[in-house]
C-alpha cells in the first residue's frame, strides 16, 4: 500500500507486555527508527514515566548526533504523566496530528493506562522470550503434554479489547487489531523447548487470533548501543560490523516486513538505503 490509509489516518503501534526483560522497549525503538528510515513521520509514547526506556533511547541518540554533528532519522518521542484514560486520548489525538505512525510503548507491569492503551492498538505487538516463563503470559500449558489449558490475564484482556475494536471496525472507525506475538531471544532455546513452546504457540494463535513472527535474536550488540541512542540501520557510524551484527540487522529488517503495517513501501531516498540488505 502506498501512502498512508486516508481512512484511518494515523496507524498505532502498541508494544504490550506485563512482564519486564523481554526486549520490548529495544523492539519499540528500533521498529520506529526503522520507520524513520523509510521515510515516514513517527512519533513514540513512552507510558512508563519511571523507567522511561524508551525515551531515554532518543535521548541518547539526540546527543550523539549533537556531539558527531550528524543528521539521523529519529522518531519524535515524549513520556505521557498523565493519569486517566481520558488524559491519554487527549494526548494520542494531539499527536497523531503530526504523524504517520504512533509508536505506543507500555511499561512491562499490569497498569490501568497500559490497558487502556492496547484498546486503542491498531497493530498490538507483544514481544516475548521463547521459554514457557514467558509464554504464561499468554497461556498455560499442561506439565505432561504441553498442551495449553487455558488463557492467562492478559490474553484475556487483549480479547476484551478486541471485542470493543471490532464494533469501532464495524463503523469505520478503526481498522481491525492486529495482534502480533514477536518471540524474542530464540538463540538460546534448546531445540525440543523450541519445539514445544512452537506448537502451544500455534494452538492459542488458532484459539486466540494472533500471528506469531520471529524477532530481535539476543545479542549483546542491542545493549551497547543502548548509551549512544544509535541502532543497526545507521550504517556508516557503527564502526566495523561483525557478521553478527549483520545478521541481526537482516532480523530487524524481517520483523518490521512481518508486521505487514501500512504505507509500507520505501521511497528511493538515501535513508531508505539503511532497509535495504547489506
Amino acid at each position: 500500500m502506498d501512502g498512508a490509509p486516508a481512512r484511518y489516518g494515523t496507524h498505532r503501534i502498541v508494544f504490550a507486555n506485563e512482564k519486564g526483560g523481554t526486549g520490548k522497549s529495544t523492539t519499540a525503538v528500533h521498529v520506529a527508527v526503522a520507520l524513520s528510515y523509510l521515510g515516514k513521520r513517527v512519533t513514540m509514547l513512552d507510558l512508563d514515566p519511571r523507567q522511561r526506556t524508551s525515551h531515554r533511547y532518543m535521548e541518547n541518540r539526540f546527543h550523539t548526533m549533537q556531539r558527531r554533528g550528524l543528521e539521523l532519522p529519529t522518531p519524535a518521542c515524549e513520556v505521557f504523566k498523565g493519569r486517566s484514560d481520558s488524559a491519554l486520548l487527549l494526548k494520542i489525538e494531539k499527536l497523531e496530528k503530526d504523524c504517520e505512525f504512533l509508536i505506543i510503548d507500555n511499561p512491562g507491569r499490569d497498569d490501568p493506562l497500559a490497558r487502556a492503551a492496547v484498546e486503542q492498538a491498531d497493530t498490538l505487538v507483544t514481544p516475548m522470550n521463547d521459554s514457557f516463563v514467558d509464554f504464561d503470559l499468554i497461556g498455560q500449558v499442561d506439565p505432561e503434554n504441553f498442551k495449553v489449558k487455558k488463557l492467562s490475564f492478559f490474553a484475556e484482556l487483549i480479547w476484551e479489547a478486541r471485542m470493543k475494536r471490532s464494533r469501532a471496525t464495524a463503523t469505520g472507525a478503526r481498522p481491525e487489531m492486529d495482534w502480533v506475538v514477536v518471540r524474542n531471544r530464540t538463540g538460546h532455546t534448546e531445540a525440543r523447548n523450541m519445539a514445544r513452546i512452537n506448537k502451544a504457540l500455534t494452538e492459542m494463535a488458532k484459539r486466540v487470533g494472533f500471528r506469531v513472527t520471529h524477532g530481535l535474536s539476543e545479542r549483546v550488540i542491542y545493549r551497547e548501543l543502548f548509551p549512544s541512542g544509535l541502532t543497526l540501520l545507521d550504517k556508516g557510524h557503527l564502526g566495523e560490523l561483525g557478521t553478527s551484527h549483520l545478521v541481526a540487522r537482516q532480523e530487524l529488517r524481517a520483523l518490521v516486513a512481518a508486521l505487514k503495517l501500512p504505507a509500507m513501501k520505501p521511497g528511493k531516498t538515501e535513508a531508505s538505503a539503511a532497509m535495504e540488505p547489506a
